[in-house]
């Protein structure tokens, strides 16, 4: 593609952002950023998280990923579903309930200000992990395309990435990104379709013939039965559900937008019609990683192995083939995914991370409103900072890193789903000093815990770590009890 196609694509992409944020801004108080004012619609914020679920991540991992796990993602994905009924109908009601603004106030009234304090800063730690990650899937792909060839460096690419999503998120935050989330899902989902489209032609096979293709590819495996894989059904199906209450109902990024929505009951709606849409995607990219794998063996293209086999690189797959075999359409629709993917996997992150830190540790909501707004933009650019130190120091990572994150995510939410399910499910109470302690304790040890097994007893936990290490979470709870017993927080 060339260089002045590539980079209309990416201003036409940003000036329709701004467009957005400045319809989304007039009327907006300093609240808005925080809350959306609680006027979302709630069928816009389910389309429009499915693109902060997916990210780059999905876009390129996913298919990608296939080469060395075949279809085996989608079990965990079938965890998900359950996870989000879990979310729908005990979480949502709950936060509801107390009105939060920041979900880890439950903590605060659960257990007390430790336990409040400890629960925000695993989120902060997390979602600045997570969003730097995913930025960097994104990031590399934009460098490849465009800002390496006219000899800027990839520090700078992240920068210019950082700098554009403050420019049109720093007024009015939450209220901007539930409508722009909406776009930026579409164009993932029709870059998708498009590449889809795309491989078919190249290869002359009808509708039928692709699903025939794809279903008898040797990739074609949904279900693992092996005890000691990291990929076996039970592990990952249950990883599934837990990952999905930690990293959305248990999350200040997700759960911002739902709790914009107007009542309860469409923020039900939400997120359970977001669940079923999130499944359908993930599906239809794994089926897209098959066709992608099958083109290229079609037209001879070798990709890199390693020593025992697996394909190094495997998020390289969709961007090589995309951007430089399946011609001019397929090229601009991939690159609007990404940029799409570039933005909504940061511009919602920075804005949760800055929401749970001005009301978690700034107590923002006895500030006045120009010191709302002061606080608001020195904390922004303040996780700004931080994204971009994290981006760097993962910069020369591969393989595929959907893997990455969801192993980070077990040791860094797990501690927090112990909490939550602790607080709601149990009457007793604990020492509140103790629980920094216990939650820095239970991840340590569910990483020697998962390193003994996989080393000694040959037993890969895989994604269940986040089961390890929040049961890890709950025993130290009981060990640290209080004689007096409260009321149940359900």
């Amino acid at each position: 593609m060339s260089l002045y196609l590539v980079f209309s694509v990416i201003a036409a992409y940003f000036i329709l952002l701004m467009i957005i944020s400045y319809f989304t801004s007039r009327n907006s108080s300093e609240d808005s950023f925080f809350t959306g004012d609680r006027e979302s619609p709630w069928f816009l914020v389910a389309f429009g998280m499915v693109g902060a679920g997916l990210s780059g991540v999905t876009f390129v991992s996913v298919p990608g990923m296939v080469g060395n796990n075949y279809l085996f993602f989608f079990q965990f994905v079938l965890g998900n579903v359950v996870g989000y009924l879990f979310i729908t109908f005990v979480l949502v009601p709950l936060y509801y309930r107390m009105r939060l603004v920041s979900i880890y106030s439950y903590l605060n009234d659960r257990f007390g200000k430790y336990t409040y304090k400890t629960g925000s800063l695993i989120f902060l730690i997390s979602q600045s992990f997570g969003a730097a990650l995913r930025l960097l899937l994104a990031a590399k792909i934009l460098q490849f395309a465009f800002f390496e060839r006219v000899g800027i460096p990839f520090f700078v690419t992240v920068i210019i990435i950082l700098l554009l999503v403050w420019l049109y998120t720093n007024k009015t935050g939450i209220k901007t990104i539930v409508w722009t989330d909406t776009m930026q899902t579409l164009f993932l989902i029709t870059g998708a379709a498009v590449t889809i489209y795309s491989i078919t032609q190249s290869l002359d096979l009808s509708l039928s013939e692709s699903i025939h293709a794809v279903t008898n590819h040797k990739y074609y495996q949904v279900f693992n039965w092996d005890g000691q894989s990291g990929n076996n059904f039970f592990k990952q199906f249950i990883a599934g559900i837990l990952i999905a209450i930690a990293m959305m109902g248990l999350d200040q990024n997700m759960m911002q937008k739902t709790l914009t929505c107007k009542n309860q009951w469409d923020a039900q709606k939400n997120t359970l019609t977001y669940s079923m849409i999130l499944a359908a995607t993930q599906f239809l990219f794994l089926g897209l990683g098959v066709l992608l794998y099958i083109y290229a063996e079609k037209n001879g293209i070798t990709l890199a192995r390693g020593s025992e086999g697996q394909i190094l690189d495997t998020d390289t797959l969709f961007p090589e083939l995309a951007l430089n075999h399946l011609g001019i359409i397929a090229g601009v629709s991939f690159l609007l995914g990404i940029i799409a993917a570039s933005f909504s996997s940061v511009d919602s992150a920075l804005t949760a991370l800055t929401t749970s830190f001005t009301y978690d540790f700034l107590d923002i909501s006895k500030k006045t409103g120009n010191e709302k707004k002061q606080y608001k933009n020195w904390v922004l650019i303040g996780f700004s900072v931080l994204v971009f130190i994290i981006i760097m120091a993962f910069s020369e990572s591969q393989g595929d890193v959907i893997s990455l994150i969801f192993n980070v995510a077990g040791y860094t939410y797990g501690p927090l789903l112990g909490l939550f399910l602790f607080g709601m499910f149990t009457s007793v109470n604990v020492k509140d000093r103790f629980v920094p302690i216990i939650c820095l304790a239970a991840p340590l040890l569910t990483y020697a815990l998962s390193w003994y097994s996989s080393t000694e007893l040959e037993f890969d936990f895989g994604f269940i770590n986040i089961a390890v290490n929040a049961a890890l979470t709950v025993m130290g709870l009981l060990l640290a009890k209080e004689r007096k017993l409260v009321g149940s927080s359900v």
